[in-house]
């Protein structure tokens, strides 16, 4: 698929694991910009930003309000804020209220990357124990953009898998070696 402008993440428990056998293997002078949403306690540090820059050939940083999209660069949504993407290419930062009991929610993230970005979008939902994704992997389909699913045998927790499925029995399901392999190539197109 080529057009592809945007990568959205998604993650909850095991997302450490799963982030590191994935970001890590994306070669330098990937062209596209990543965001990523992995639920953090309001009250604790994102501590995947050092730990995975230290791992990967991109840039890896926490998601700044009113920043502007660089290909080649993996945003992490800060604890205790929505993360957003705006049709202009830039970010916004949002304190709103929980969804589905998280800030910052997978939900929030890929809506309103759906809605900005529309087929130039993948989305992907990795391991968590919540439905938080489900929704928002379902506007990514709807505004034709493309949906992936950890594969649920080698997810530390199913539940998020296992609601994006039903909400997206279309998405494809894939191991994270196959996401990485995936995710790879679209650099190369």
């Amino acid at each position: 698929m080529s057009g592809v402008r945007l990568i959205v993440i998604g993650a909850s428990a095991g997302a450490v694991q799963a982030l590191l056998a994935l970001l890590p293997v994306l070669p330098s002078g990937f062209p596209l910009p990543i965001l990523v949403v992995v639920h953090v306690p309001p009250d604790r540090d994102n501590v995947l930003v050092p730990l995975l820059q230290a791992k990967c050939r991109l840039t890896v940083k926490e998601a700044e309000d009113k920043e502007p999209l660089v290909g080649g660069v993996i945003y992490f949504a800060p604890s205790d804020y929505h993360l957003l993407v705006e049709a202009d290419g830039t970010l916004a930062l949002s304190t709103d209220e929980p969804v589905n009991y998280s800030r910052p929610s997978i939900d929030v993230l890929f809506e309103s990357a759906a809605d900005a970005y529309g087929e130039s979008l993948v989305g992907v939902i990795m391991t968590g124990a919540n439905h938080d994704g489900a929704a928002g992997l379902k506007a990514v389909l709807e505004a034709g953009g493309r949906a992936i699913v950890q594969d649920r045998a080698e997810a530390y927790a199913t539940a998020m898998p296992d609601a994006a499925l039903e909400a997206c029995p279309t998405a494809s399901t894939m191991t994270l070696d196959a996401i990485a392999s995936y995710l790879s190539s679209l650099g190369t197109a």
